[in-house]
């Protein structure tokens, strides 16, 4: 490997493959890019296999495994944050689920300071430039892209009570929650093509590999961003448990709204008295640098089915050698799908401008990780709020660049956050007790009919919640005192030759999963650093309450 580099990308997960692609397209600019994880194997069914994700999390073969400090209003418990280590990043463990967010998402972006070419109009023709969608495309999506997205299949015969009740319940169906309006009801759009994982890697990274531009460099930790001044002038690493060093133009984070602040506090790029008590050496002060860290709060509400109607059987062990025999030489049958194949997106009362409650709709009664399923036939939502005014930070608490940061989200820390939970459940409720879900519903297993009054059910969210793995917005785009990365460039406010492109630069989470918001945010910024005239912004009309 060279030891200069154009542009050298710290991570190669869902933006750092995109941009690796895009950057490395001129034969005569060269590209590193140094991955801390593993490479995706192409015969690693642990990762290919949609219905095996629930196996890399958890694992700290393809894992971070973060965790919370003690949430102070969740009892003091730790929350566990799975992040993807592995060529790819959370693209190649994630549930494959494919959501923009809402127009209005980005209608409030370009409100603050310096974020007007971030509406909806100037992100529409990013999005669709990334995508192929096989539902068709149109003035709202793309047909040629890279990223292929297959639209849920939804035939379980619970897919069908699930729709007959949102309208029973007075709520709509959609057609393309990605489309013109989002509010309402439909099948989802998922990462997957012929029955496997299309991640970041498989849909960027695997194409460009073959240039000799691009270097990949895998199992390799960096440690410290070198400045001379206040440019960037390289990036430190480790590989095999040897210091490596290489030059750069510039240096562009995409670890992630963890790895990316992280990175720059250890370089010396954060909160100057912060540092300096950790006995690092303060580049440049920059406070904003792992503040405003946001995330999406979720539980499951699982119901018993009368009827055997669920996916439970598939998770038998007797079981998985007939569904792998069947992916491996079919691409069908259960490990084909991620289960995730329908959901809506719901105001949780008129006062409301544009849903802040997202619901994904599953088949079977389990967790996220695959613990603890219902040995009974079953069927669950997935619910929490998308537009929390919680706020939190990433900081490092040692030097040592293996010693995970301390990562504080507060989650519950607001009145407004317990009032949408309270208004959550019981909207959620409203809908699985319907008379299309009569024939299946056998009562409710989690949290049970314990679990009524409003502070029956804050102290269920307190004690049983997880994160929908959505960080976000830890280094944010913007112009105020609090901003850290500006939004015509990408480059890090008074910093030389660094720039961010990751979901850290979002000044809030988005209304649904983020991996198609961080896809297009690396897009945008491959034009915005290769000094591309970026795409015509595009007026189109959009679904208003």
């Amino acid at each position: 490997m060279r030891d200069s580099f154009d542009y050298v990308i710290v991570g190669g997960g869902s933006a750092g493959c995109a941009l690796a692609n895009r950057l490395s397209a001129d034969p005569g600019t060269s590209v590193l890019v140094v991955e801390a994880g593993r490479p995706d194997y192409k015969w690693d069914v642990f990762i290919h296999m949609p219905a095996a994700l629930m196996f890399p999390i958890g694992s700290r073969f393809y894992d971070w495994r973060y965790e919370s400090e003690p949430e102070p209003f969740m009892g003091g418990r730790r929350v566990y944050h799975a992040r993807g280590k592995v060529l790819g990043g959370s693209s190649s463990i994630n549930g494959m689920i494919f959501q923009r967010g809402n127009p209005l998402d980005y209608e409030k972006w370009a409100r603050d300071p310096g974020m007007e070419r971030w509406d909806y109009a100037h992100c529409l023709p990013y999005f669709k430039r990334m995508e192929t969608c096989m539902a068709g495309a149109d003035d709202y999506r793309g047909g040629d892209g890279p990223l292929v997205l297959e639209r849920g299949p939804a035939e379980n015969p619970l897919f069908g009570a699930f729709f007959e009740a949102v309208q029973q319940a007075g709520y709509p169906l959609t057609d393309d929650v990605n489309g013109y309006r989002q509010e309402g009801f439909a099948r989802f759009d998922r990462n997957i093509k012929r029955g496997r994982r299309y991640s970041a890697s498989v849909a960027y990274l695997r194409p460009a590999m073959d240039r000799p531009n691009l270097s990949v460099v895998t199992r390799a930790l960096a440690t410290k961003i070198r400045f001379e001044g206040i440019r960037a002038v390289g990036l430190d690493f480790t590989r095999r448990g040897a210091s490596r060093s290489v030059r750069a133009g510039e240096v562009i984070l995409c670890g992630g709204s963890i790895n990316s602040p992280q990175l720059l506090q250890l370089s010396g790029v954060g909160n100057a008295d912060e540092l300096a008590a950790l006995g690092v050496d303060v580049v440049h002060g920059l406070p904003g640098v792992g503040e405003n860290l946001q995330d999406h709060l979720e539980v499951y509400l699982q119901y018993a089915s009368k009827l055997p109607v669920s996916i439970t059987p598939s998770l038998a062990r007797w079981r998985r050698p007939i569904i792998g025999f069947q992916w491996l030489f079919f691409r069908k049958g259960a490990g084909a799908t991620n289960h995730f194949e329908a959901g809506g997106f719901l105001r949780t009362n008129d006062a409301v401008e544009y849903p802040n409650l997202m619901f994904h709709f599953l088949p079977i009664a389990i967790r996220y990780d695959g613990s603890a399923p219902s040995e009974v036939h079953g069927y669950q939502v997935h619910i929490g709020p998308m537009n929390s005014d919680v706020r939190g930070s990433v900081k490092i608490k040692s030097t040592d660049p293996s010693v995970h940061p301390a990562l504080r989200f507060n989650y519950l820390s607001t009145e407004r956050d317990r009032r949408e939970w309270i208004e959550i459940i019981r909207l959620a409720r409203k809908i699985l007790n319907q008379p299309a879900f009569e024939p299946f519903n056998a009562g409710e297993l989690s949290p049970g009919s314990g679990v009524e009054s409003d502070e029956e059910i804050l102290k269920w969210v307190e004690s049983d919640a997880e994160t929908a793995l959505h960080p976000s917005c830890s280094a944010k785009m913007g112009r105020d005192e609090m901003s850290v990365v500006d939004p015509d460039s990408m480059k890090v406010h008074g910093l030389e030759g660094v720039r961010i492109a990751d979901a850290s630069v979002m000044p809030y989470v988005t209304n649904g999963n983020i991996y198609a918001p961080t896809m297009m945010i690396a897009e945008k910024a491959a034009d915005l650093i290769l000094g591309n005239t970026p795409l015509p912004a595009e007026e189109v009309k959009f679904y208003r309450a």
